[in-house]
């Protein structure tokens, strides 16, 4: 259940005039850089929920926590043009959102296509980079999983109540997920459906699926080592799924060969992407924080 006194609703424009949407823990907490959250390709803030309360009240240094719903998604408006659906566009949104913030330097989180988001950044603004936490992606998209994320989105049932969500989220990404609990599952749907006519639907713009489907599946992915790189400077902590499909065991290793102040975690029973309020994964960010960010 999300408490709005848990969170204050911030508004903004984009560059091209779009409203868009970001939540704020731990709204007066001056202590140190931010901590930014950037979800999923059809994900939005309510991802980090018990993550950024956590962070905002329970981690031994308390930080103010930023969770950013792009455009098409959550609470942010809808593009009428579906193909500005993409990480350019997207990155644009989040630096026009850290300009309406005032923030010049934050800890970014990662999951999936804000992993790719903190990529573009570290090529557009790289000195806003403090530390990263990329959840379950890379510098290498591996292509079956991708192709997977595709073929479920496409062909996604629409479910008549919450249990029907939960049931066809358990049959859609159970066997990659046996470690997540009932309530896991029921925090999991909460987080990615909205309630329409009393009826549960997915929260983001139906649109953004011609981004994926008219992708040509036969051609290799772009890859992002260059960008990478030039992270060297920047600590990170690297949580791969045991599960995954799109982050392979062997870029996580070439991640850790490559950085020079890089930590990996692998969470075992979780695919794409962990569940990162699960198990001991908030004190290990949290910790994580601490190290790169000491107040």
């Amino acid at each position: 259940m999300l408490a709005k006194q848990d969170f204050s609703d911030f508004h903004y424009t984009s560059t091209d005039g779009l409203r868009l949407y970001a939540r704020i823990y731990g709204e007066n907490i001056v202590n140190g850089p931010p901590v930014v959250c950037l979800a999923g390709l059809t994900r939005n803030a309510r991802d980090f929920h018990d993550l950024a309360l956590y962070l905002s009240r329970r981690a031994q240094t308390p930080r103010k926590i930023i969770a950013f719903d792009y455009r098409g998604r959550g609470q942010s408006a809808y593009d009428k043009n579906w193909q500005n659906y993409n990480v350019i566009v997207e990155t644009g949104d989040i630096l026009a959102g850290l300009d309406a913030f005032e923030i010049e330097r934050a800890a970014f989180i990662g999951t999936s296509r804000g992993g790719l988001i903190i990529h573009a950044l570290a090529a557009m603004r790289p000195a806003v980079l403090a530390a990263i936490v990329f959840n379950d992606i890379g510098p290498v998209v591996e292509g079956a999983g991708l192709a997977h994320i595709r073929a479920y989105l496409e062909n996604a049932p629409k479910p008549k109540d919450i249990d029907d969500a939960v049931a066809i989220q358990r049959e859609v990404h159970g066997r990659a997920f046996p470690a997540l609990t009932a309530k896991d599952w029921r925090r999991f749907v909460a987080a990615i459906y909205r309630e329409e006519n009393d009826k549960p639907v997915l929260d983001f713009d139906t649109a953004l699926l011609r981004t994926i489907s008219e992708m040509d599946m036969s051609q290799p992915l772009p890859v992002l080592w260059p960008q990478f790189d030039a992270l060297c400077d920047v600590p990170i902590l690297a949580i791969r799924g045991q599960n995954s499909r799109l982050l392979s065991i062997e870029t996580l290793a070439e991640m850790a060969r490559r950085h020079p102040d890089i930590e990996t975690v692998t969470v075992a029973g979780q695919g794409h992407a962990p569940l990162l309020e699960t198990g001991d994964l908030p004190k290990r960010i949290a910790a994580f924080l601490d190290r790169a960010m000491p107040s």
